[in-house]
């Protein structure tokens, strides 16, 4: 008997009640080997003394202070840690906490609403953003997100938000195509739509520099972010980059979009962030935004409760600072390119391996019924799900995830190592998802 609102009610699930490494431990004992970080969140595994240190150490000083009265230690040194590190572009911007990536993303949207209401430009109240895309699981975030699948249910409680197509290489490049002109062919969507809507009334374009659990990891082709910024710039709309998931290193840089060269207005951040060791998001405001705020009311409107919460901050700083004092972009980068080099040899002519993409730490194998015509398996078969149980039965922890394709047909495999894994455990995590791949398309009719 269970009091606690599972994922799903009649969930049977195993009680974790260790951490060791890179793996967690249940209370009969059983060990699993973390492949996917939960959902991209355990970036230093499950057991890093100096997070846990830090983290002790901020609830022996002080909690918890509205910041309505106070800031702390802790939030103003990552916020300067943040803003430092940032994109060339993003200027002396400012960082707000938050405890989600939902709530980020809410905060963000509203952040974009203050700043153009603070300019005099009231008509500007339109989202542009993409499909497939995931941003979050609140109404405004889920909206704004075009995951058909997560979106259906509550549809009618959803604003209206606009969708382009995201640059969906495998999918949407044309024969012959290089990947410039897809890029800017798919950047140019963006353009298309704001004249429709009409430019003074488009207010953000939201997009993940790589998208994370709707598409499976995908890179954005060469040029098209650029592109987005020109368009952006252009019109006078806010670009608002989602990195909660690809964010803080796990692309093999600290904010994905340093690889695009381009910074955003807006950027939200999570996961990563205080990698699993206590609840945080944040909200990056560019100096443009900021400066604008300042010049007229100089007011924030959009408060929380936990903003700034010492504890939080204190553990996300010092996952930033292991990050960075290990050099650990470095060994994202070197068991990055093995695992795409093993994804590549043991997938590359698999019969249902459609697609192999990636970056960093990043990485998906889409699955498809029929690899010549890239159709995909039915969301009714239930094959993610099915790997997902054959790969907890070998003791592995990946993300497979459906509704790549169209938004609910589709099977990927989703895997986000911890940044500190090893040459080993990259092999066994790509020996052990082979394993329950094939063990997961046998109970998949032809």
């Amino acid at each position: 008997m269970t009091y606690v609102l599972h994922r799903t009610l009649s969930a049977n699930l195993p009680t974790v009640v260790a951490g060791d490494g890179n793996y967690l431990i249940d209370s009969e004992g059983k060990r699993y080997l973390d492949a996917c970080g939960g959902a991209a969140v355990s970036c230093l595994g499950h057991d890093n003394t100096r997070v846990r240190e830090a983290v002790k150490a901020q609830m022996d000083k002080v909690a918890f202070a509205h910041t309505s009265f106070f800031t702390n230690e802790p939030a103003e040194e990552l916020a300067e840690h943040l803003i430092t590190r940032a994109p060339k572009g993003t200027g002396n911007g400012r960082v707000m906490y938050l405890g989600s990536g939902s709530e980020a993303m809410e905060a963000a949207l509203k952040l974009a609403r203050q700043y153009y209401l603070e300019k005099g430009e009231t008509a500007r109240t339109k989202i542009i953003a993409r499909k497939p895309s995931y941003h979050g699981n609140t109404l405004g975030a889920l909206a704004t997100g075009g995951h058909e699948g997560r979106r259906a249910p509550f549809q009618p409680l959803l604003m209206d938000v606009d969708h382009i197509d995201a640059a969906y290489d495998y999918r949407m490049r044309k024969e012959g195509e290089t990947q410039v002109a897809f890029g800017l062919r798919m950047a140019n969507l963006l353009e298309e739509r704001i004249q429709v809507l009409g430019p003074e009334s488009v207010m953000a374009f939201v997009a993940e520099p790589v998208v994370g659990a709707s598409l499976g990891t995908e890179p954005a082709p060469v040029g098209y972010f650029r592109r987005i910024r020109e368009i952006c710039d252009e019109y006078g709309v806010l670009y608002i980059a989602d990195e909660v998931m690809c964010g803080m290193g796990r692309t093999g840089t600290t904010f994905a979009l340093e690889q695009e060269g381009i910074h955003a207005d807006l950027t939200t951040m999570a996961k990563g962030l205080g990698a699993g060791y206590q609840p945080i998001a944040a909200v990056m405001a560019s100096e443009k935004v900021i400066s604008t705020i300042e010049g007229g009311s100089g007011l924030l409107w959009n408060g929380h409760t936990y903003m700034s919460h010492a504890v939080a901050a204190a553990g996300a700083l010092a996952v930033q600072k292991v990050i960075e004092e290990e050099n650990l972009l470095s060994n994202i980068l070197e068991r990055g390119a093995q695992l795409q080099n093993e994804l590549n040899a043991r997938f590359g002519q698999h019969p249902n391996s459609g697609n192999i993409r990636g970056r960093g730490l990043f990485w998906t194998v889409e699955l498809v019924r029929d690899k010549a015509t890239k159709s995909p398996f039915t969301v009714a078969s239930k094959l993610a799900p099915k790997i997902q149980r054959a790969a907890l039965d070998q003791g592995l922890m990946c993300y497979p995830a459906q509704g790549c394709a169209d938004g609910t047909n589709g099977d990927h495999i989703l895997l986000a190592p911890s940044y500190t894994s090893t040459a080993a455990e990259i092999s066994e995590i790509v020996d052990l998802v082979s394993t329950a791949i094939d063990a997961g398309l046998k109970q998949v009719a032809p």
